[in-house]
């Protein structure tokens, strides 16, 4: 093993102090640009790879970021990630990380406004947003630019935004992998379902809309003849509401057996069909939520596509922790798996270890 290099050997062979190399390390002012090239110099002959986690750790600094996401209840996708958010600042914790989570109503543009400018206020370190319409959220980022703070984007990606990084699906990528799996059922069907939960003709998120654009292109190049119904129910229904829909909708449509729906609500209908005891409709929905693996687990959705939202919050919170403490580069763009569970293999799902 070779001889650790000390900052002071440093120090001694560019000719400054132990003050000047320190500062130079840590790309700190007040260094003359003589003296900061021959420190580069010494750095470079000798091969110097300082060790990140003790100088962060000597800092002995605090740090505080933000998350940014949409209100839910317990079951919901967001409290996966929310726990691997937890998990990241545990791990963390010798380096005086925190994390504040703040919610925003999905349709509520003002609420996203008031929630996003307040976390910014509150002398935040960096943020993580799932962000809502681009015009919309580029009101924060660009805030967040002119105050250099950097900030990751959840589950949708805005490449015109310029975040640090993005942790998510390939969106079109997976509506279209999602047609291509439910039609190896519903092939000699003529007409198929697509739900979305909607408030005022708006879905929950850009995600959901770019899977729907994949879905699409997938049906148009291949099933060019099957016809998609689209049923769309209250975001803030009840089940009295949505048993209603589903009735009226199954008398109109009673040669309907197969339903996709872009988001983590497929328990909705699944539920509806477990409690009538229709068995000739199958679902294909998205996310592990404990709601939709028992309606997988009883037969009546077929196929969930999974992302690992766990970890989509864990490594959020990483990427902000590697490029504010250590001062490292982060990957920019990071796509999370597109998997396929079934009844088979759910219980074998598991979180990636970190």
């Amino acid at each position: 093993m070779p001889e650790r290099i000390r900052i002071k050997d440093i120090a001694l062979k560019a000719g400054v102090s132990v003050g000047t190399v320190d500062r130079v390390l840590h790309k700190r002012p007040n260094v003359s640009e003589e003296a900061r090239s021959k420190v580069e110099q010494v750095l470079r002959e000798q091969n110097y790879e300082p060790n990140i986690y003790a100088s962060a750790l000597a800092y002995n600094k605090s740090y505080h970021f933000h998350v940014l996401i949409p209100r839910h209840d317990q079951v919901a996708y967001w409290e996966e990630v929310e726990l691997g958010v937890k998990k990241a600042v545990e791990v963390r914790k010798d380096f005086n990380v925190s994390v504040s989570v703040c919610y925003y109503d999905r349709f509520d543009d003002d609420k996203f406004l008031v929630e996003a400018m307040a976390c910014i206020d509150g002398k935040t370190d960096g943020m993580v947003i799932v962000p809502v319409t681009l015009e919309l959220t580029k009101q924060v980022t660009d805030r967040l630019h002119g105050e250099s703070i950097p900030f990751v984007l959840l589950d949708s990606y805005m490449p015109d935004l310029h975040p640090l990084a993005f942790f998510g699906q390939d969106s079109f990528a997976s509506g279209y992998f999602a047609a291509r799996m439910l039609m190896l059922l519903a092939r000699n069907e003529s007409e198929i379902m697509l739900m979305k939960m909607t408030k005022g003709g708006r879905i929950v998120s850009k995600q959901q809309e770019n899977r729907e654009v994949g879905f699409r292109h997938y049906m148009h190049d291949h099933f060019p003849k099957t016809k998609m119904c689209t049923l769309e129910l209250p975001f803030y229904g009840n089940k009295v509401q949505y048993d209603a829909i589903f009735e009226d909708f199954f008398k109109m449509k009673p040669m309907i057996h197969h339903c996709i729906t872009m988001g983590s609500k497929a328990h909705v209908l699944g539920d509806f069909l477990l409690r009538t005891n229709r068995r000739d409709v199958q679902i294909m929905g998205y996310d592990m939520v404990e709601k939709n693996v028992e309606c997988l687990r009883k037969g009546s959705i077929s196929f969930l596509i999974a992302q690992h939202a766990y970890q989509q919050g864990y490594f959020c919170i990483d990427a902000l922790f590697k490029a504010v403490v250590l001062k490292t580069n982060v990957q920019a763009v990071n796509y999370m798996p597109i998997e396929l569970l079934t009844p088979e293999n759910v219980d074998f799902y598991r979180r990636l270890q970190i």
